[in-house]
């Protein structure tokens, strides 16, 4: 990744959180972190990995709120970004920190076991 497509999708994450946290003003996203942004080669789509903080269905009403806000999202985007073309935007969950958590317990459940074993 170019050092300027790098950049780029720094300032698309910290613009967007601040639109989604100052600007958009729809109840049910609730509390969302951004955890990154992948954006195409020629800067066209833009994909936004969001997490949600609390349960499975929590999740699905932020993700479909902000499906809903992504042309308001785009447009603030446009007005706080100097670049030619605003790309479309694209919001997924991020689920690496769960993953992350699920693989940390499992190995603390086999580390207990070959304490055990000892």
């Amino acid at each position: 990744m170019s050092v300027k497509h790098e950049k780029t999708s720094n300032q698309i994450m910290k613009n967007v959180s601040d639109i989604i946290q100052y600007d958009l003003k729809d109840p049910s996203v609730g509390f969302v972190t951004i955890t990154g942004v992948k954006v195409t080669n020629d800067y066209s789509y833009a994909t936004i990995y969001c997490s949600f903080l609390g349960k499975t269905e929590r999740k699905k009403a932020g993700l479909k709120a902000l499906q809903r806000a992504k042309g308001f999202i785009r447009s603030e985007l446009g007005k706080k970004m100097q670049i030619r073309k605003i790309p479309e935007l694209i919001f997924e969950l991020d689920e690496s920190l769960e993953r992350g958590q699920r693989i940390e317990s499992i190995l603390n459940e086999i580390e207990k076991e070959n304490n055990l074993q000892k």
